[in-house]
């Protein structure tokens, strides 16, 4: 048997286990959103489509499989959708000036001789598609800490619906503060997992500091990583005040 099935298998007995029904619902989750990537990436090979606005479309659908589908539509998944949404919306606006700044569209020198036997001639914006790959590397990150806040804070106002919306907001921030930083180690260990192999061959090149930094592969997922950890940070204000203005304006009951 493939070991990609037994791992999958494996992973879904203990999702099962472990989450109930939500632990299905998540497995499948994951299915459904690598087949709105692959889909994506079949269309983003069209010249005529622009890259950032299918992106976008796609963020929407995978917020919604991972908030509405996994979770429910509820107060805390809609607040969590918004606050998403808001945030990828300021994000897009950073992202677009720093890709044009930085000049990381592309490919790097690096891999130059395993593309040379290809056609560099396809008319696609690379700026735009550069900026459409840091997005989708962002919107798993944001929905995740969107929901991680909006949550904890629908139960506080469960067990305190007197709570005042200044202090549920400061209770969200507080949540929030908790699991920024890890989540933004998460990004950045995840870049040193993906790309351990590439460090190793900067260093049998004897690349210098300033050669590394320099690099337009590192350049870019460093970037990636940095503009990830905006979002992340983006998303808890935002997060902690929609939800703390829905709940104690509708007074929502469980």
């Amino acid at each position: 048997m493939n070991v990609l099935v037994v791992l999958g298998i494996i992973l879904f007995i203990l999702m099962s286990i472990i989450g109930g029904t939500k632990g299905v619902n998540s497995f499948f989750a994951l299915f459904f959103n690598f087949s709105v990537v692959i889909i994506i990436t079949i269309f983003m090979t069209n010249p005529s489509i622009n890259p950032i606005i299918l992106t976008l479309f796609a963020s929407i659908v995978i917020s919604c499989i991972n908030l509405f589908y996994i979770n429910g539509v509820n107060i805390k998944t809609k607040t969590a959708f918004l606050s998403t949404m808001i945030t990828i919306t300021l994000l897009l606006v950073f992202i677009l000036y720093l890709s044009n700044k930085a000049m990381i569209q592309g490919f790097g020198v690096e891999e130059l001789e395993e593309l040379s036997m290809f056609s560099f001639t396809i008319s696609v914006d690379f700026i735009k598609i550069g900026t459409s790959v840091i997005i989708m590397s962002t919107i798993g990150a944001i929905t995740d800490t969107a929901m991680a806040i909006s949550s904890p804070m629908r139960e506080i106002h469960f067990h305190n619906p007197h709570i005042s919306r200044g202090e549920l907001y400061r209770a969200g921030l507080s949540i929030g503060k908790d699991i920024l930083g890890t989540s933004t180690n998460t990004l950045f260990f995840a870049f040193f997992g993906g790309y351990i192999a590439l460090l190793i061959w900067f260093k049998d090149l004897s690349y210098s500091i300033g050669e590394i930094i320099n690099s337009k592969i590192f350049s870019a997922e460093m970037i990636t990583i940095l503009s990830a950890g905006t979002g992340v940070t983006l998303v808890i204000p935002i997060t902690a005040w929609i939800t703390a203005y829905f709940l104690v304006k509708h007074k929502i009951s469980k």
